[in-house]
Protein backbone atom coordinates (compact mmCIF):
# COMPACT_ATOMS: atom_id res chain seq x y z
CA UNK A 1 0.00 0.00 0.00
CA UNK A 2 1.76 3.15 -1.19
CA UNK A 3 1.39 6.81 -0.41
CA UNK A 4 1.00 9.51 -3.03
CA UNK A 5 0.88 13.29 -2.73
CA UNK A 6 -0.84 15.74 -5.04
CA UNK A 7 -1.74 19.41 -5.15
CA UNK A 8 -5.31 20.65 -5.55
CA UNK A 9 -5.77 24.17 -6.88
CA UNK A 10 -8.78 26.49 -6.88
CA UNK A 11 -11.47 27.24 -4.34
CA UNK A 12 -14.20 24.94 -5.62
CA UNK A 13 -11.75 22.10 -6.16
CA UNK A 14 -10.46 22.33 -2.59
CA UNK A 15 -14.00 22.51 -1.15
CA UNK A 16 -15.04 19.43 -3.14
CA UNK A 17 -11.89 17.61 -2.02
CA UNK A 18 -12.82 18.16 1.61
CA UNK A 19 -16.42 17.11 1.06
CA UNK A 20 -15.40 13.92 -0.73
CA UNK A 21 -13.20 12.91 2.20
CA UNK A 22 -9.88 13.41 0.46
CA UNK A 23 -7.07 13.63 3.04
CA UNK A 24 -5.74 17.22 2.95
CA UNK A 25 -2.35 17.38 4.64
CA UNK A 26 -1.56 21.10 4.25
CA UNK A 27 -3.40 24.18 3.05
CA UNK A 28 -1.87 27.33 1.57
CA UNK A 29 -4.06 30.45 1.40
CA UNK A 30 -3.16 33.82 -0.04
CA UNK A 31 -2.74 36.35 2.75
CA UNK A 32 -5.75 38.68 2.93
CA UNK A 33 -8.26 36.41 1.16
CA UNK A 34 -11.52 36.57 3.15
CA UNK A 35 -14.37 35.92 0.68
CA UNK A 36 -17.14 33.34 1.11
CA UNK A 37 -15.48 30.32 -0.54
CA UNK A 38 -12.23 30.92 1.33
CA UNK A 39 -14.09 31.15 4.64
CA UNK A 40 -15.80 27.84 3.79
CA UNK A 41 -12.39 26.28 3.13
CA UNK A 42 -11.11 27.59 6.45
CA UNK A 43 -14.05 26.06 8.28
CA UNK A 44 -13.42 22.70 6.61
CA UNK A 45 -9.73 22.97 7.48
CA UNK A 46 -10.50 23.60 11.15
CA UNK A 47 -12.97 20.71 11.20
CA UNK A 48 -10.37 18.35 9.72
CA UNK A 49 -7.47 19.82 11.74
CA UNK A 50 -5.57 20.80 8.59
CA UNK A 51 -2.62 23.16 9.14
CA UNK A 52 -3.12 26.47 7.29
CA UNK A 53 -0.22 28.54 6.04
CA UNK A 54 -0.85 32.11 4.84
CA UNK A 55 1.50 33.11 2.05
CA UNK A 56 1.96 35.86 -0.53
CA UNK A 57 0.46 35.42 -3.99
CA UNK A 58 3.94 35.07 -5.46
CA UNK A 59 4.51 31.92 -3.40
CA UNK A 60 1.28 30.39 -4.69
CA UNK A 61 2.24 31.31 -8.26
CA UNK A 62 5.49 29.40 -7.79
CA UNK A 63 3.68 26.36 -6.38
CA UNK A 64 0.91 26.34 -8.96
CA UNK A 65 0.97 23.82 -11.79
CA UNK A 66 -2.07 25.27 -13.57
CA UNK A 67 -1.75 29.01 -12.95
CA UNK A 68 -5.38 29.05 -11.71
CA UNK A 69 -5.01 28.60 -7.96
CA UNK A 70 -7.46 31.44 -7.03
CA UNK A 71 -5.49 32.08 -3.87
CA UNK A 72 -5.81 28.52 -2.52
CA UNK A 73 -3.64 25.43 -2.91
CA UNK A 74 -4.10 22.23 -0.91
CA UNK A 75 -1.63 19.40 -0.62
CA UNK A 76 -3.51 16.11 -0.45
CA UNK A 77 -2.23 12.71 0.52
CA UNK A 78 -3.91 9.48 -0.47
CA UNK A 79 -3.20 5.94 0.60
CA UNK A 80 -3.73 3.24 -1.96
CA UNK A 81 -6.15 0.48 -1.04
CA UNK A 82 -5.02 -3.13 -1.07
CA UNK A 83 -6.80 -6.01 -2.76
CA UNK A 84 -8.34 -8.87 -0.76
CA UNK A 85 -5.80 -11.22 -2.27
CA UNK A 86 -2.98 -9.02 -0.93
CA UNK A 87 -4.27 -9.57 2.60
CA UNK A 88 -4.63 -13.34 2.19
CA UNK A 89 -1.18 -13.49 0.62
CA UNK A 90 0.29 -11.69 3.66
CA UNK A 91 -1.11 -14.44 5.90
CA UNK A 92 0.25 -17.19 3.65
CA UNK A 93 3.71 -15.63 3.54
CA UNK A 94 3.82 -15.58 7.34
CA UNK A 95 2.57 -19.16 7.54
CA UNK A 96 -0.33 -18.06 9.75
CA UNK A 97 -4.10 -18.66 9.60
CA UNK A 98 -5.72 -15.45 8.31
CA UNK A 99 -6.76 -12.90 10.93
CA UNK A 100 -8.87 -10.10 9.43
CA UNK A 101 -10.77 -7.07 10.71
CA UNK A 102 -14.01 -6.21 8.85
CA UNK A 103 -15.61 -2.88 9.73
CA UNK A 104 -19.27 -2.07 9.17
CA UNK A 105 -20.68 1.47 9.43
CA UNK A 106 -17.50 2.99 10.91
CA UNK A 107 -17.83 6.66 9.93
CA UNK A 108 -15.58 8.29 12.53
CA UNK A 109 -12.00 8.65 11.21
CA UNK A 110 -10.57 8.54 14.75
CA UNK A 111 -12.24 5.18 15.33
CA UNK A 112 -10.98 3.80 12.03
CA UNK A 113 -7.43 4.99 12.70
CA UNK A 114 -7.46 3.51 16.19
CA UNK A 115 -8.80 0.18 14.90
CA UNK A 116 -6.11 -0.02 12.21
CA UNK A 117 -3.54 0.62 14.94
CA UNK A 118 -5.01 -2.20 17.05
CA UNK A 119 -5.15 -4.52 14.03
CA UNK A 120 -1.45 -3.98 13.43
CA UNK A 121 -0.45 -4.55 17.05
CA UNK A 122 -2.67 -7.64 17.33
CA UNK A 123 -0.98 -9.19 14.31
CA UNK A 124 -3.97 -9.01 11.96
CA UNK A 125 -3.13 -9.42 8.30
CA UNK A 126 -5.44 -6.68 7.06
CA UNK A 127 -8.55 -4.56 7.46
CA UNK A 128 -11.59 -4.57 5.17
CA UNK A 129 -13.99 -1.62 4.90
CA UNK A 130 -17.04 -0.98 2.70
CA UNK A 131 -17.18 1.79 0.09
CA UNK A 132 -20.49 3.20 1.31
CA UNK A 133 -21.50 4.56 4.71
CA UNK A 134 -17.93 4.38 5.94
CA UNK A 135 -14.99 6.72 6.28
CA UNK A 136 -12.09 6.20 3.89
CA UNK A 137 -8.35 6.55 4.44
CA UNK A 138 -8.23 10.25 5.28
CA UNK A 139 -5.41 12.26 6.82
CA UNK A 140 -7.08 12.01 10.23
CA UNK A 141 -7.22 8.22 9.90
CA UNK A 142 -3.54 8.15 9.01
CA UNK A 143 -2.58 10.33 11.99
CA UNK A 144 -4.73 8.36 14.44
CA UNK A 145 -3.28 5.06 13.26
CA UNK A 146 0.13 6.28 14.51
CA UNK A 147 1.93 4.86 11.48
CA UNK A 148 0.08 1.52 11.38
CA UNK A 149 -1.49 2.45 8.05
CA UNK A 150 1.93 2.11 6.45
CA UNK A 151 2.11 -1.55 7.47
CA UNK A 152 -1.44 -2.88 7.65
CA UNK A 153 -3.18 -3.30 4.27
CA UNK A 154 -6.72 -1.93 4.00
CA UNK A 155 -9.05 -3.25 1.31
CA UNK A 156 -12.23 -1.45 0.26
CA UNK A 157 -15.11 -3.57 -1.00
CA UNK A 158 -18.51 -2.85 -2.54
CA UNK A 159 -20.51 -5.31 -0.45
CA UNK A 160 -19.30 -6.48 2.95
CA UNK A 161 -21.76 -9.37 3.30
CA UNK A 162 -20.82 -10.76 -0.13
CA UNK A 163 -17.15 -10.41 0.77
CA UNK A 164 -17.75 -12.50 3.88
CA UNK A 165 -19.33 -15.22 1.72
CA UNK A 166 -16.33 -15.16 -0.61
CA UNK A 167 -13.87 -15.38 2.28
CA UNK A 168 -15.74 -18.30 3.81
CA UNK A 169 -14.63 -20.29 0.76
CA UNK A 170 -11.07 -19.69 2.00
CA UNK A 171 -11.97 -21.45 5.25
CA UNK A 172 -12.33 -18.29 7.32
CA UNK A 173 -14.86 -18.14 10.17
CA UNK A 174 -16.49 -14.87 11.15
CA UNK A 175 -17.36 -13.47 14.55
CA UNK A 176 -19.16 -10.17 15.08
CA UNK A 177 -19.51 -8.06 18.18
CA UNK A 178 -23.00 -7.68 19.66
CA UNK A 179 -24.12 -7.19 23.24
CA UNK A 180 -26.72 -9.98 22.83
CA UNK A 181 -24.21 -12.59 21.72
CA UNK A 182 -22.39 -15.41 23.49
CA UNK A 183 -19.77 -14.40 26.04
CA UNK A 184 -16.52 -14.08 24.10
CA UNK A 185 -14.63 -16.36 26.54
CA UNK A 186 -17.02 -19.20 25.68
CA UNK A 187 -16.33 -19.09 21.92
CA UNK A 188 -13.63 -20.87 19.94
CA UNK A 189 -11.84 -18.00 18.20
CA UNK A 190 -8.81 -19.96 17.01
CA UNK A 191 -7.80 -20.61 13.42
CA UNK A 192 -8.68 -18.50 10.34
CA UNK A 193 -10.95 -15.76 11.60
CA UNK A 194 -12.55 -12.47 10.62
CA UNK A 195 -13.51 -10.05 13.39
CA UNK A 196 -16.51 -7.92 12.39
CA UNK A 197 -16.98 -4.61 14.22
CA UNK A 198 -19.89 -2.21 13.77
CA UNK A 199 -20.41 1.41 14.74
CA UNK A 200 -21.04 2.45 18.32
CA UNK A 201 -24.58 3.55 17.52
CA UNK A 202 -25.88 1.09 14.91
CA UNK A 203 -23.64 -1.88 15.50
CA UNK A 204 -23.18 -4.46 12.76
CA UNK A 205 -25.82 -4.34 10.01
CA UNK A 206 -28.41 -7.12 9.86
CA UNK A 207 -27.24 -8.70 6.60
CA UNK A 208 -23.64 -8.74 7.72
CA UNK A 209 -24.55 -10.12 11.15
CA UNK A 210 -26.59 -12.93 9.57
CA UNK A 211 -23.55 -14.08 7.62
CA UNK A 212 -21.35 -14.32 10.69
CA UNK A 213 -20.76 -17.75 12.20
CA UNK A 214 -20.53 -16.49 15.78
CA UNK A 215 -21.78 -13.49 17.75
CA UNK A 216 -19.60 -12.44 20.65
CA UNK A 217 -20.51 -10.25 23.58
CA UNK A 218 -18.04 -8.48 25.84
CA UNK A 219 -18.83 -8.85 29.56
CA UNK A 220 -19.71 -5.44 31.00
CA UNK A 221 -20.62 -4.50 34.54
CA UNK A 222 -21.15 -0.74 34.37
CA UNK A 223 -24.30 1.31 34.07
CA UNK A 224 -23.91 2.05 30.35
CA UNK A 225 -24.38 -0.64 27.72
CA UNK A 226 -21.83 -0.08 24.97
CA UNK A 227 -18.15 0.46 24.30
CA UNK A 228 -16.55 2.77 21.79
CA UNK A 229 -16.08 0.82 18.53
CA UNK A 230 -12.28 0.98 18.64
CA UNK A 231 -12.22 -0.16 22.29
CA UNK A 232 -14.57 -3.08 21.52
CA UNK A 233 -12.33 -4.03 18.60
CA UNK A 234 -9.30 -4.03 20.90
CA UNK A 235 -10.96 -6.16 23.60
CA UNK A 236 -12.17 -8.80 21.15
CA UNK A 237 -8.96 -8.74 19.11
CA UNK A 238 -6.87 -9.55 22.13
CA UNK A 239 -9.13 -12.43 23.15
CA UNK A 240 -8.44 -13.77 19.65
CA UNK A 241 -4.71 -13.15 20.17
CA UNK A 242 -4.85 -15.01 23.50
CA UNK A 243 -6.62 -18.01 21.99
CA UNK A 244 -4.34 -18.13 18.94
CA UNK A 245 -1.34 -18.14 21.25
CA UNK A 246 -2.62 -21.28 22.99
CA UNK A 247 -2.97 -23.38 19.84
CA UNK A 248 -1.11 -26.62 20.47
Amino acid sequence: MGYQEQTIEGRNAVIEAYRSGKPIEKLYIQDGCQDGPVMTIKREARKHETPIKYVERERLDQMSETGRHQGVIAVAGAYEYAELEDILKAAREKGEPPFLFLLDNIEDPHNLGAIIRTANLAGAHGVIIPKNRAVGLTATVARTSAGALNYTPVARVTNLSQTIEELKKEGIWFVCADMNGTRMYDLNLKGPIGLVIGSEGEGVGRLVRERCDMIASIPMKGEIDSLNASVAAGVLAYEIVRQRATIA
